[in-house]
């Protein structure tokens, strides 16, 4: 099939966001003087965060209630005087500095700007996505940046895409592919719209869903042998 246009999911496909929360976390425990452990604070947040997105996804909470209840419940029981909204904000501004890259996203991205358009579609926050990308080394190669809180819809939602088309201009179910890490979100959400789908699954983790991608790569080079 002959694309026009590849769209890159941005956090854990482009971008480093296990480096970018670590960064982040480990930031605002230091900006409120508060005692940090990596090996207990890092982790549990990881885990109630990772929830909390499969919530967004699914609909079942805001992204205003991501934001908060994700130290609310990180901090219960701590006794601690925070405001969790401060907190959050604090977090956010930490996260939105970090550009660090998945290796080879630049020079895939470099590469495939020669020949496609390329877009950026993401659930991540507008405030933190749009500094990050617009400081890092992809912001000449990438056309359009979509962001589900822009869209009013998070992927797997059909209708982000077709957010994404309206913003792009382009009729993406007949000439896009999406590319994504996430199984639920990218891969799930480009078969609702009927897009041919590749899975960046770096760490070769056994697909025990019933979610069939087209492609699947372990290094973002390989989308050269098929694109």
């Amino acid at each position: 099939m002959k694309y026009q246009v590849i769209m890159f999911d941005a956090d854990g496909t482009l971008f480093d966001y296990d480096y970018a929360e670590a960064y982040a976390l480990e930031s605002s425990f230091l900006h409120f003087k508060l005692q940090y452990s990596k090996e207990q604070h890092l982790s549990k947040y990881r885990t109630i965060n990772h929830n909390l997105w499969k919530d967004l996804e699914a609909g079942r909470i805001t992204s205003s209630k991501l934001r908060l209840e994700r130290f609310e419940t990180l901090f219960d029981g701590t006794n601690l005087a925070l405001d969790y909204l401060t907190f959050s904000q604090v977090y956010l501004a930490f996260l939105s500095q970090t550009t660090m890259m998945i290796d080879g996203a630049y020079e895939i991205c470099q590469y495939l700007s020669q020949r496609y358009k390329l877009v950026i579609v993401t659930n991540g926050m507008r405030e933190v996505q749009i500094p990050r990308i617009h400081h890092s080394k992809l912001k000449d190669y990438i056309e359009h940046i979509v962001i589900s809180e822009d869209a009013g819809y998070q992927k797997p939602d059909p209708r982000f895409f077709d957010y994404t088309s309206k913003i792009t201009g382009q009729e993406i179910k007949n000439n896009a592919i999406i590319i994504g890490d996430s199984l639920s979100s990218d891969i799930q959400g480009g078969i609702n719209y009927g897009l041919p789908t590749c899975w960046y699954n770096p760490a070769r983790l056994v697909n025990r869903s019933s979610i069939v991608p087209n492609y699947e790569i372990k290094h973002l080079c390989e989308l050269k042998n098929f694109l």
